[in-house]
């Protein structure tokens, strides 16, 4: 028996990861991968299991991909679930949300990860509870617009923005399964690009840029509008690649995750410092590495004496 619940799973050059994402949601109603222009397996992949691939183009504009799918696919069913290629659906959380979404009471779910790291869930460290908004009627739920997608190099994909719901939400109980199946490299190539995004974030926090279209920051909301409020007071600290550090792998226990927590706490240090450097010129030379505005005369080459 099929779930009623339509699966969503944005893609780009993930054969890695989308063998087990797709058979983890074999238990949905119907699947479609969003891609953009993957040059390796994944729509052959996808096409394998079953899932419907569609191509998104992203024009450098709102919406990115997410939010295009949420207005565009043809959804046959009232409940999307948004899974990206590294997550996994256990079936014991499919059970849960079978069950779930028959309750009139809620228009959407958030779903807890568990995150596998050099083969070791983090635990600690500030990573779980990891709690994301991805299950929800479909014509209820639209990502929030933090203004960052003309900042180059971030991708076409929503990534740390949070969906807007229209009703009350809420918790699971059983988690989802966050597991990358990349590499090291792939991890800092893709948090290269976080941290282009995060230094607008900062940037636009810092320079008091209005929150409409987003879910706001708020002490006493969901966990969610919490961390939007405790960011606003750390984009203002000093030395944060140094707290970041002391705050996951000691304030945060993440010690107890052993040589991959250690790891993982020095490589979110270094994220953090990227940011920080990002952000200076984004304040100091409006995100270019130098100024041009004063012409450069070129120096002469001074003449070799022959000996």
């Amino acid at each position: 028996m099929k779930i009623p619940v339509s699966v969503l799973i944005p893609a780009k050059n993930e054969e890695a990861n989308l063998p087990a994402c797709l058979a983890s949601v074999a238990q949905a109603d119907e699947v479609f991968v969003v891609d953009s222009q993957s040059n390796d397996r994944s729509v052959e992949i996808a096409e394998q299991y079953g899932a419907t691939v569609v191509q998104f183009q992203f024009n450098g504009r709102w919406p990115k991909k997410k939010n295009w799918s949420l207005e565009t696919l043809p959804f046959r069913n009232e409940w999307v679930l948004i899974v990206d290629c590294d997550e996994r659906i256990p079936p014991e959380l499919w059970e849960e949300i079978a069950e779930a979404i028959q309750n009139p009471a809620y228009s959407g779910y958030y779903l807890n990860r568990r995150v596998f790291f050099l083969g070791q869930w983090i635990r600690h460290g500030g990573k779980y509870p990891d709690w994301n908004l991805r299950l929800f009627r479909h014509q209820q739920g639209r990502y929030e617009n933090l203004n960052t997608e003309d900042i180059r190099n971030t991708g076409d994909n929503e990534v740390h923005e949070h969906v807007m719901l229209q009703g009350t939400a809420g918790y699971l109980k059983q988690d989802m399964l966050h597991i990358d199946f990349r590499d090291i490299f792939q991890w800092l190539e893709r948090h290269n690009r976080y941290s282009n995004w995060e230094a607008r974030v900062y940037y636009n926090l810092l320079t008091g840029m209005a929150e409409r279209d987003t879910i706001g920051a708020n002490l006493f909301g969901d966990s969610v509008q919490r961390k939007r409020f405790l960011k606003r007071i750390w984009v203002r600290l000093p030395f944060k690649p140094l707290l970041r550090f002391l705050l996951s792998y000691f304030l945060r226990l993440g010690f107890l995750d052993g040589k991959a927590g250690y790891i993982y706490a020095r490589l979110l240090s270094q994220y953090e410092y990227q940011i920080g450097v990002k952000l200076f010129e984004l304040q100091q030379f409006g995100g270019q590495l130098n100024k041009t505005s004063v012409p450069i005369t070129m120096v002469q080459p001074i003449p070799q004496t022959e000996v």
